[in-house]
């Protein structure tokens, strides 16, 4: 199966490959920074996810599966990779990589989650619509008065990091914030329980829709879970360094 999704891809097509999933309201070429660290050793395959970017939309009768119809874009990227790739994830991307991992673990080396939200098996409540919702138009509305630049200085992280993130507000789905956030029947603890590859949970110390580190949840020798002090829910952008040290372990590890 041909994915449908617009993919950014680098890094030479000889490498193994690692497929990153991006947030809600990001897109798939808002990973510069990975790109730029990564390129030489792997060869990077980033979907925009449907809403997002310049991927298809979701027709209105759609809207009510955005869930479903996310992981089969994923697993159709799956299915056109030559080989078993590393998956990462972060938040809204971190979901779809679990119950990716779990759906298609022979396509999956190792995975990596970035704080993914603690999803419980129930539809998002309707104040996260609007709360994502104002989130966007506000952004989208400083970009459209030419104050991209400002937005970048504002920020605490990288300037190409900045720039990708609010470059791509303009472009999210707005029907899709308003009444499809959904992310799958499958409870988090049902998902880790069912996990077969090795798995790192990436996780900061303030500001996480992840689960609690300390908190009673399902046993599984796969995964291992790392909290990123000085670090919100992007971690990567928040705590760079310590970000890529935790993946780079891991992953030197798990592929050994």
């Amino acid at each position: 199966m041909t994915s449908e999704l617009t993919i950014h891809t680098a890094g030479d097509a000889a490498s193994p490959t690692v497929v990153v999933l991006h947030g809600l309201t990001d897109a798939g070429d808002n990973f510069p920074d990975l790109v730029h660290r990564w390129q030489q050793d792997w060869r990077i395959v980033a979907p925009s996810m449907r809403g997002h970017g310049t991927s298809p939309r979701f027709r209105d009768d759609e809207l009510g599966g955005t869930a479903e119809l996310m992981l089969a874009d994923v697993l159709a990227v799956l299915d056109d990779q030559p080989e078993p790739v590393v998956l990462l994830g972060h938040s809204m991307g971190g979901a779809l990589a679990l119950r990716a991992a779990v759906a298609r673990p022979a396509a999956v080396r190792a995975l990596v989650l970035e704080d993914p939200p603690r999803a419980d098996g129930g539809a998002s409540p309707a104040e996260h619509a609007a709360g994502f919702l104002a989130f966007v138009e506000g952004v989208s509305a400083r970009v459209a008065h030419g104050e991209l630049d400002a937005l970048v200085t504002e920020s605490a992280w990288s300037p190409p990091e900045a720039r990708a993130w609010a470059r791509c507000k303009p472009q999210v789905q707005r029907d899709y914030l308003r009444r499809g956030l959904h992310l799958g029947r499958e409870s988090w603890a049902d998902l880790v329980s069912r996990l077969t590859v090795p798995t790192l949970l990436v996780l900061p110390d303030r500001d996480s829709v992840g689960p609690a580190p300390d908190e009673p949840g399902p046993t599984n020798p796969l995964l291992r879970t790392v909290v990123v002090a000085d670090a919100g829910h992007c971690v990567r952008r928040d705590q760079p360094d310590a970000y890529f040290e935790a993946v780079e372990g891991f992953l030197a590890s798990a592929l050994s």
